[in-house]
C-alpha cells in the first residue's frame, strides 16, 4: 500500500510507440522506472485506458503509463523530470508523438481529475493540456512528433491520483510470475489483496494466469488488487482493464 506520509510523484508518458516498432509505451515506462528506483522508491507503474476513436490517432489501444514516485520536493520533481526525458529521447521511436508530465499529488488539482475523466470519454485537445498545466504548474513536454502525446499523459496524471484507475504493469515482482502462483506468493511479491467479484477474499490457493504472462493487478484505493473467478477446481484471473 501506499505511504501516505511521504508525498506521492507522479510521471506519466504517452504516444511513445507505432505500429512496428519494438516495444510498447508501457516496457518504457517500465524501463524510466527502473532507472527512478536507484534513487527513489517507485511505488509501481500504471496503465490507463482513454477513449478510442476514429479521430484520434493511437497506435492499438490508447492507453497511457504513469511511474509512482514516492518522494517529494521541487528538486525532486527536476530531477525525476529529467531522468525520464533521457531514458525517452534515449528510445526515441520516429514516427511516434511522446509526452511527458511530471506532477506532486499536490499539484494535480479537481480541473485536472475531470480532464483525466474527460480523456475517457471525449476528445481533448492539446490546448486544453497545455492550458492546464500552465495553471496547475506542472511540468508538461512534447518530446517529438506532433507532440500530442502532451493531451494522454496530462490525463494520466489526474486517473493515476484516484488510485482507483486501470491496472499495475508493474508492482513489486508480480512480472516474475507467469503462468501460475499461489496466493501466499503473490502477498510476498506485492499484491495486497486476492478477491473475486463478489466480494470473497481468499488468502490460500493457486491462481492461474494467461500463458507466460505476468499478473494483472487494479489499483482499487491504493491497494494492489488481483480479482479471480472459480473455475472446476482452480482460481483463475479474472481480466480487469
Amino acid at each position: 500500500m501506499y505511504n501516505e506520509l511521504i508525498q506521492t510523484i507522479y510521471i506519466s508518458i504517452d504516444d511513445t510507440d507505432t505500429l512496428t516498432g519494438p516495444r510498447g509505451t508501457g516496457k518504457l515506462a517500465r524501463m524510466i522506472a527502473d532507472t527512478v528506483v536507484k534513487e527513489y522508491p517507485v511505488f509501481g507503474v500504471t496503465r490507463h485506458q482513454l477513449y478510442v476513436h476514429p479521430d484520434i490517432p493511437y497506435t492499438s489501444h490508447n492507453s497511457n503509463a504513469v511511474i509512482h514516485v514516492q518522494a517529494e520536493g521541487e528538486e525532486a520533481m527536476d530531477h525525476l523530470f529529467e531522468m525520464a526525458e533521457e531514458v525517452m529521447l534515449g528510445d526515441f521511436l520516429e514516427g511516434s508523438d511522446p509526452g511527458l508530465a511530471v506532477a506532486s499529488s499536490d499539484q494535480i488539482a479537481s480541473p485536472l481529475i475531470v480532464y483525466g475523466q474527460d480523456a475517457k470519454c471525449s476528445i481533448l485537445t492539446q490546448d486544453r493540456a497545455r492550458t492546464l498545466a500552465k495553471n496547475l504548474h506542472i511540468r508538461l513536454k512534447g518530446l517529438g512528433g506532433t507532440e500530442d502525446g502532451v493531451i494522454g499523459c496530462m490525463a494520466g496524471l489526474g486517473l493515476a491520483l484516484s488510485k482507483n484507475d486501470g491496472r499495475f504493469l508493474q508492482k513489486g515482482n508480480i512480472r516474475n510470475i507467469l503462468s501460475s502462483c499461489t496466493v501466499e506468493r503473490l502477498f510476498e511479491e506485492g499484491i495486497d489483496v486476492v478477491c473475486s467479484l463478489d466480494g470473497t477474499e481468499y488468502t490460500t490457493g493457486t491462481v492461474y494466469f494467461r500463458p507466460e504472462k505476468p499478473p494483472r493487478p487494479c489499483p482499487v484505493c491504493g491497494k494492489s488488487v488481483i480479482f479471480v473467478k472459480e473455475e472446476t477446481d482452480r482460481l483463475m484471473e479474472d481480466k480487469r482493464d
